[in-house]
């Protein structure tokens, strides 16, 4: 699932040369990064040379655009395909999410994000008819991992980990930059952030910024927070979607139990985390779920700092925050 963009706005901040600093951008999984790493006992060229590699080995499993890639190649049916361990990893994680969310986590929803023109697939017309079609090959316990070889119950289910593994290859940056001796860093990664330490230009935690979704045609922050420790992910309807011919507007969120690509009144969420993969998942699973049922579950999570944009009965924009969110706030 592509993310609602959040500003890193460490990218904008100067560095006194007295301080070692490491500062790189660049793209990947298709959009861009930046990092600033303060204490890393490594060049920038060695940095972003480590990057791109992460990168491509997390494209080589689990890229959906990619034809040779291990996800690919099971999708289109190849037999006893090994997987590796990053893979193994991100299917565990998403089974659990899958488990907690009470199913609305779904990976499998592949095949309707392709029919509805989001994946790597053209766009087709989605009647009713299609759609019922297509969800009988949607659900996650139709997978199975065993002998690091997937197995399919049904040979049409396709399935991708776009809404987890970015936030994955996010977090393995991260551990490579903690490796190299980074005790301050900051990670953005398509809108997805890891923040270790301070930003020792300003002695304080990260400062980042949440886009205001009712301000798409351009970019305004709704809020400031500043954390530490921790990593973020952000979604939202309101930037990627698609309008057919006959008017009619589709989002890229897909509800697992009805195929629907509809948008809610739900507009945006950002998690906060102690790993993005986690964050990830969980910011796309509060998409999909009505409010009701996403605060519920926040309610008794304590390990899931949330922030819910929503509009109300009347339209108007609401926001909820659980406290730990709330804390981080800053004028």
């Amino acid at each position: 699932m592509r993310k609602l963009i959040v500003i890193a706005l460490f990218l904008g901040i100067s560095c006194s040369p007295k301080k070692e600093v490491i500062r790189i951008q660049g793209s990947a999984l298709g959009t861009t990064y930046g990092i600033v790493c303060y204490d890393c006992n490594i060049e920038s060229s060695a940095l972003q040379f480590a990057v791109d590699s992460i990168v491509e080995s997390a494209n080589n499993s689990m890229s959906t655009y990619r034809p040779n890639s291990l996800i690919s190649r099971i999708n289109k049916g190849e037999e006893n395909v090994l997987v590796d361990d990053q893979f193994k990893k991100v299917f565990d994680l998403a089974q659990q999410i899958h488990k907690e969310t009470d199913g609305y986590f779904d990976p499998t929803v592949g095949i309707l994000v392709d029919a509805y023109g989001f994946g790597a697939q053209e766009a087709v017309e989605v009647t009713d008819e299609l759609r019922d079609s297509l969800l009988q090959y949607v659900g996650f316990d139709k997978l199975s991992l065993k002998q690091n070889v997937l197995l399919k119950a049904n040979s049409n289910t396709q399935f991708d980990f776009n809404a987890i593994a970015k936030g994955y290859t996010l977090d393995l940056i991260a551990l490579y930059l903690t490796q190299t001796g980074g005790a301050n860093y900051l990670i953005e990664l398509g809108g997805e952030i890891v923040a270790k330490g301070q930003n020792l230009d300003s002695l304080r935690a990260w400062t980042v910024g949440i886009d205001d979704p009712q301000r798409f045609e351009e970019r305004v922050l709704k809020q400031k927070i500043q954390f530490s420790d921790k990593a973020m992910a952000s979604s939202g309807n309101y930037r990627k979607f698609r309008v057919d011919e006959k008017g009619n507007k589709y989002v890229h969120t897909i509800d697992p139990f009805t195929g629907e690509a509809k948008m809610s009144n739900v507009l945006a969420t950002s998690v906060i985390a102690d790993d993005c993969a986690t964050a990830d998942a969980w910011a796309t699973s509060f998409m999909v779920m009505d409010l009701p049922k996403s605060l519920s579950i926040l309610k008794g999570r304590s390990d899931l700092w949330a922030y819910i944009i929503y509009s109300d009965e009347q339209g108007e924009i609401k926001e909820w925050f659980s406290p730990e969110f709330e804390a981080l706030l800053i004028d």
